[in-house]
């Protein structure tokens, strides 16, 4: 049951990285404005499901991962608010594309690493008596 969970878990980070290049590609070609914000709601959706296993110990970022992906998680943000500058989505052709690839892939990425960032903090502050 764990491994099915584990690879359901990296199928859902895979769809959900695919879904926000594909909504990042039709927003940024003007193709779907995303008015009523569909597209990251469901990023967002797909985002805490990916955490919340995760979070359980049932996803496929283990205990030792959980550092790096928020580290990765952080720069992705940072890139995706660089890119949402009018310098960057001014450039002809490909600014509009960077920029919402980026904004979108930060929405989906955001609330799993907030829930990591909660367990983070959980395991750091335990002292050996919660341990035991």
């Amino acid at each position: 049951m764990e491994t099915w969970l584990k690879k359901m878990s990296s199928w859902l980070f895979l769809i959900g990285l695919l879904i926000a290049v594909i909504f990042g590609f039709i927003v940024g070609a003007n193709l779907w404005t995303d008015t009523n914000n569909y597209g990251a709601i469901l990023l967002v959706i797909l985002g805490f499901v990916v955490g919340i296993m995760t979070f359980l110990a049932l996803g496929n970022i283990s205990k030792e991962k959980i550092p790096t992906f928020l580290l990765a998680a952080l720069i992705l943000i940072s890139i995706a608010i660089g890119a949402s500058t009018d310098w960057i989505y001014g450039l002809n052709y490909i600014g509009p594309y960077i920029s919402s690839i980026a904004t979108m892939l930060a929405v989906f990425v955001a609330p799993a690493a907030g829930l990591l960032a909660l367990r983070a903090i959980w395991d750091a502050s335990k002292t050996e008596e919660l341990i035991k």
